[in-house]
């Protein structure tokens, strides 16, 4: 390990970022030394440049990716090499395009979710969209989180290190509680091939192709899709957003408001003025009768 690196990593612990950024953040900045193979300390303004080029032009990234990489680059110039940049202009952030998620419908929840073979897997993708859950905080769960008297979920350090309680149905009480019957796991809820570790990630989402593949819904269907679902599914039975915010964990607002754009019971309660006219527009032309003379 490079002493720049050693230095990189104190710096995020010392800030306490999450494990999962100090990941990300130290790979991006190696795929940057090794595409110009030297040291970033040897590299300035025009190398940067030149990356973010190859990024969006050849690599062809999304946009998501890309601010990965200039949030990596611009920690490291900034904190760690403590350069007097003007960020904003030195290491751009490209805008981020608003769209929004395709939403699945309850019939569509009810149909993935039969088509999930393991039981494991069906139990962490039902927390996803019974409780709202990230999939890294379903998969994270322990039995003491389940509070069957108040009817909760303890969510610990999810998402920005917020602990939060999320509600707890009683059909997700009972899946939970078959699991745990079954299965008997000691610390982890869900536990992983690896001892002491609960099941990772990319074993859910692999589960969760495997299901999309045999369901036959031409949406796109990942785990965050649930927690998507649960959302909008909750705004069209009348919940309010402000409620909502609380039970995913948003940090803004606005983030939980882009939902109420999703919503049918939002976006249809109100007639289209094509509905309000006096004469209802004809579906026909007549066509003009030929002229005689």
């Amino acid at each position: 390990m490079t002493s720049l690196r050693l230095r990189m990593l104190e710096d995020m612990q010392i800030r306490n970022l999450a494990v999962n950024t100090q990941e990300s953040y130290v790979q991006q900045v190696s795929l940057f030394a090794r595409y110009f193979n030297q040291s970033p300390e040897q590299l300035g303004p025009e190398q940067i440049r030149a990356y973010q080029l190859y990024l969006t032009k050849e690599k062809k990234l999304a946009t998501s990716s890309i601010l990965m990489a200039i949030s990596a680059l611009r920690f490291l110039y900034k904190v760690t090499l403590k350069k007097d940049w003007t960020f904003a202009d030195i290491i751009p952030a490209p805008k981020k395009p608003q769209t929004l998620p395709v939403v699945l419908s309850p019939e569509e929840v009810v149909q993935f979710l039969a088509c999930v073979a393991n039981r494991k897997h069906r139990a962490i993708l039902t927390t996803c969209y019974g409780a709202g859950l990230r999939v890294s905080e379903s998969i994270a769960l322990t039995p003491p989180a389940i509070d069957s008297k108040r009817m909760v979920l303890r969510v610990e350090q999810g998402k920005g290190m917020k602990d939060r309680y999320v509600m707890l149905s009683p059909k997700l009480l009972e899946i939970l509680r078959a699991w745990w019957r079954v299965e008997r796991p000691e610390h982890w809820l869900f536990p992983g091939d690896i001892p002491n570790q609960h099941i990772s990630r990319a074993a859910v989402e692999r589960e969760c192709q495997k299901a999309h593949g045999i369901c036959k819904i031409s949406k796109p269907i990942t785990p965050h899709s649930l927690r998507h679902a649960f959302a909008v599914h909750l705004l069209e039975q009348g919940a309010d957003v402000r409620t909502i915010q609380l039970l995913l964990g948003h940090r803004s607002l606005a983030t939980t408001a882009k939902y109420l754009r999703i919503a049918t019971s939002k976006v249809c309660s109100t007639s289209s003025p094509l509905d309000l006219l006096p004469h209802p527009v004809p579906l026909e032309v007549k066509p003009t009768p030929p002229p005689l003379f």
